[in-house]
């Protein structure tokens, strides 16, 4: 968890010389809300062949609420979401999410599918599932941020603003961070 909380203060945590000079502020948490962030990191092994996707657990057997009935009922600002690296000991490649941009295509996606739910299904054993999202079906301001096995950058508009949850913490000038 180390790890993933430097890459978060990394993407929402800002210098402002501005605010430094005016106000005696060195770093700003962007956004002046509480963000939660749900955290999800996947064995090396799954990297090769689901590297685009990424699952969210949605049925268990004793009928507890999963992190997708949490998701769609509006829980969670972002998705940090990502891979070990070979030895296990690092993370390997990862993205950072926005589940409002998630909420709202997973609720088109079901009036396209006329009631489908998006995602392909994937059943445990263990009598417990999952929802596997292919990122490239979702629109492109989902993806705030990635690393995708060495080098770290975050999305930005033609105009130089942030996509997604990004603006609407407040990111102003995010550019290119290599890692």
């Amino acid at each position: 968890m180390p790890e993933v909380k430097a890459i978060l203060g990394q993407h929402l945590l800002a210098e402002d010389r501005a605010e430094d000079v005016a106000h005696n502020t060195d770093l700003m948490v962007l956004g002046a809300r509480h963000v939660r962030v749900a955290v999800r990191v996947r064995r090396y092994e799954h990297l090769e062949r689901h590297g685009n996707d990424f699952t969210i657990r949605a049925g268990r057997p004793n009928g507890t609420p999963t992190e997708l009935s949490k998701v769609i009922s509006g829980w969670g600002d972002l998705l940090f979401y990502g891979f070990s690296d070979r030895a296990e000991a690092h993370l390997g490649a990862w993205f950072i999410g926005d589940l409002n941009v998630f909420r709202l295509w997973f609720q088109r996606e079901i009036v396209r599918l006329r009631g489908e739910l998006p995602g392909t299904e994937i059943s445990n054993a263990d009598g417990t599932s999952f929802r596997a999202f292919d990122r490239g079906a979702l629109p492109p301001e989902f993806i705030i941020a990635e690393d995708i096995g060495g080098t770290s950058y975050e999305v930005v508009t033609d105009n130089g603003d942030c996509c997604g949850a990004a603006a609407a913490f407040g990111a102003v000038g995010w550019g290119a961070v290599f890692a």
